[in-house]
């Protein structure tokens, strides 16, 4: 899947109460952006980093712009925008890209489930040999030496959805949990244990009680810049040694 307009290059000046971002434009003026991610986007937010933009016509939209894509370091872009991963989710069930998901003939989303009044990201059904897939997408961008670890901020959140899916696991049904890895420069995806310890504990705990963890890089860029794709491209591995 491809961003559905081109991007718009900027400078990042500030990220601030959460949802905004002043962002300056190559012609001077300087803008406010949405910034359409909750977690604490640890690692990026570069001061004077290169951003990329959406733009909107819509004249209900209070803000114009969407931050879409940071470049964390040379040559290393991250997309931000965490209303993206279940889209490319999507795509990549859909289009064949995600080998461990193939064969369903149904696909819902935002379906409710669960003893903790959860909605789940992907529902797969209608397989001719497979139980029903309950998938939990997770967007991960933060980078370090390589490695990518995901939260990046406590998430009561996600150990609610790992508890979820262990229990869809104990219905006799598939619990999976998707990393849209949305940076360039991660090569492998290990729990953030030093962020988070509760939700590394709970996703080691999920793994063996046969929760399936599965990791899938983005296209983003080459060359430091947006290509314009972010299609899930390829599998990384999984780390869950301590």
């Amino acid at each position: 899947m491809n961003f559905p307009q081109p991007l718009i290059e900027g400078r990042l000046i500030r990220r601030y109460k959460r949802f905004l971002a002043d962002v300056r434009l190559p012609d001077g003026r300087e803008v406010v952006a949405h910034c359409a991610n909750t977690g604490s986007m640890l690692g990026c937010q570069p001061e004077n980093a290169r951003v990329w933009l959406s733009e909107s016509d819509n004249p209900k939209r209070k803000l114009r712009y969407t931050w879409e894509l940071v470049e964390t370091a040379p040559g290393e872009l991250a997309c931000i925008n965490t209303a993206r991963p279940n889209a490319q989710a999507r795509f990549a069930v859909d289009d064949g890209v995600v080998p461990e998901l193939a064969g369903y003939k149904a696909v819902r989303t935002e379906v409710r489930y669960g003893a903790e009044n959860s909605r789940i990201d992907l529902h797969l059904s209608e397989h001719a040999t497979h139980a029903d897939a309950w998938v939990e997408v997770k967007n991960v961008t933060l980078c370090q030496s390589g490695l990518g670890y995901f939260p990046d901020a406590v998430t009561t959140r996600g150990q609610k959805h790992l508890r979820e899916l262990m229990a869809q696991v104990a219905e006799g049904e598939r619990g999976v949990l998707l990393f849209v890895v949305n940076h360039t420069g991660i090569a492998s995806v290990r729990p953030a244990d030093h962020i988070d310890a509760t939700y590394g504990r709970l996703l080691r705990e999920a793994v063996a009680a046969g929760v399936e963890v599965l990791a899938y890089r983005a296209e983003l860029g080459d060359d430091g810049g947006p290509t314009g794709r972010m299609r899930l491209s390829e599998a990384v591995p999984v780390m869950l040694d301590a």
